[in-house]
């Protein structure tokens, strides 16, 4: 299983949703996993982990998640090689070392260059980084997912699902 996460915050509260999948094509979910946190930390330049990390882990563990790799909104690595992002910090916190591949829809000034993707007509980027797996393949599943657009289909449902909207 492959799993998207995404967050949406209100107030001191969030709620997260996991869209679960089994082939990089598709554009139909196997299962939407939603999950509540209150008491979210404030958000703090440079800190965002301490924000979104805890909301992740509640949903892997709310729901007795095992998945084989996990996608998130935003990166893994800040400047692609070493400079811990929020993927690299969900990494460590797993107790089986899950390979996680970092979506984001700003690049980061840190960033070199060789980590973005171009889909459908847009001519703006994503940008791919990953941990445990190879950053070329990660970048090569995100361009190959469903969507003729920016953001893969799947990607735009776990957000959709996150703030609360029905998946079509």
């Amino acid at each position: 299983m492959i799993l998207i996460i995404d967050v949406h915050y209100y107030d001191d509260k969030a709620r997260i949703a996991g869209i679960a999948f089994d082939d990089w094509l598709t554009d139909k979910e196997s299962h939407v996993y939603i999950s509540d946190y209150e008491g979210v930390a404030d958000y703090k330049s440079g800190a965002f982990y301490k924000r979104e990390l805890p909301c992740i882990l509640k949903l892997i563990d709310e729901h007795n998640l095992q998945p084989d790799l996990i996608i998130i909104d935003g990166y893994v690595w800040l400047d692609g090689v070493e400079q811990t992002g929020m993927g690299a910090r969900l990494h460590d916190s797993l107790a089986i070392k899950t390979p996680i591949i970092g979506v984001a829809k700003n690049k980061h000034s840190a960033l070199g260059a060789g980590y973005d993707v171009v889909r459908g007509s847009s001519a703006k980027p994503l940008f791919v980084t990953a941990i445990g797996i190879d950053n070329d393949t990660a970048k090569s599943h995100i361009a190959n997912m469903h969507g003729d657009f920016r953001q893969p289909t799947l990607i735009k449902k776990a957000d959709s699902a996150c703030r609360g909207y029905e998946l079509a």
